[in-house]
């Protein structure tokens, strides 16, 4: 079922996803997260899709919850219908990560609270020259550990910078972001969308199989032992050894032409 609350395209096997509420500089509602989190579970089975871009409309990327259709209406929820919605925007999360096509987050304007993590959970974000971002939860009244906030972000800045920026929600520049870490490249403004969608061209262009396989492996040895990733890694590469991936680049290495990865 196509989305109803963003922009959603394909184009030669490239999904975007565009947020467009740019007059609220693209805050979520609880029908947008609904739907983000029914349209990443099931891009999980879509194997023509190679690569996914995410973006905003406007002069925002995401401003997070919007005021009033969110935090004005989780007032009046008993405790039992709150954790509902903490575990669904949970949930867009985990189908993000879980999904195997690699995401690119464009990040062009501002990224606040839940907008922040959108982008974090995505796998390469790139950010205009005037992007910032906040994860402003605290500033709000609840922790900063929120949507795996506390899970993700560690492990893409490091402990002591996770800590200043979710303890204190400050916003931070682009270039800040490109410091610590956050953000691969930060690009000027009208370059952000064409080099986001060149990137995921070159991601959708290439081994489909052994990108979903880097990208679980990313998400399954955060937990494990050194020797126990060596070993799934041994296994994960041995099973590729299987692909006809793996063999259409040898072959077209000896053919001396380009291969043509089918994601099989």
């Amino acid at each position: 079922m196509k989305p109803t609350t963003f922009r959603y395209e394909e184009r030669d096997g490239v999904a975007t996803l565009t947020l467009d509420r740019p007059e609220t500089l693209n805050s979520l509602s609880f029908e947008i997260y609904a739907e983000l989190e029914a349209l990443f579970a099931g891009l999980k089975v879509r194997r023509e899709i190679r690569a996914v871009v995410l973006t905003g409309a406007g002069r925002g990327f995401c401003s997070g919850g919007n005021v009033h259709d969110i935090i004005g209406k989780l007032l009046q929820r008993d405790s039992p219908a709150l954790l509902e919605f903490t575990r669904m925007t949970g949930a867009v999360v985990r189908n993000m990560r879980a999904c195997p096509q690699p995401i690119v987050a464009a990040v062009n304007g501002i990224a606040a609270g839940a907008g922040s993590v959108l982008a974090l959970a995505a796998d390469i974000r790139l950010a205009a020259d005037d992007a910032k971002f906040a994860f402003l939860f605290v500033k709000v009244g609840l922790a900063g550990a929120d949507m795996g906030a506390a899970f993700l972000l560690p492990r893409v800045v490091g402990l002591g910078r996770a800590t200043e920026l979710l303890l204190l929600g400050d916003t931070i520049s682009a270039a800040d972001a490109e410091r610590y870490g956050l953000v691969s490249r930060v690009l000027p403004a009208d370059r952000l969308q064409g080099e986001a969608q060149a990137l995921a061209r070159r991601l959708a262009d290439g081994p489909a199989l052994g990108l979903a396989m880097t990208k679980e492996m990313l998400n399954r040895e955060l937990s494990m032992t050194l020797d126990d990733a060596i070993e799934a890694e041994a296994q994960a590469q041995a099973l590729l050894m299987r692909s006809h991936d793996f063999r259409e680049f040898y072959e077209a290495f000896v053919g001396k032409r380009p291969a043509r990865f089918e994601g099989r």
